[in-house]
């Protein structure tokens, strides 16, 4: 079963957001945001904008 998980890291004088897709990727923003669930909105965002990503991680899923 594949996971996603949303986190976010001290960045500065905020957090940074990250999506880490399970043996795939994980993708951190540019930005930083003044709290941690800002971050974590951020990255949950950016996620739901890259369906694709998603999609595929089923697939690889179904075919094993």
């Amino acid at each position: 079963m594949a996971s996603v998980t949303l986190s976010a890291t001290p960045k500065g004088n905020g957090f940074q957001a990250t999506v880490s897709y399970d043996g795939w990727v994980s993708i951190s923003s540019a930005e930083t945001y003044p709290t941690m669930a800002e971050a974590i909105s951020a990255a949950a965002i950016k996620m739901l904008d890259m369906p694709e990503r998603l999609e595929a991680m089923d697939r690889e899923d179904q075919a094993v």
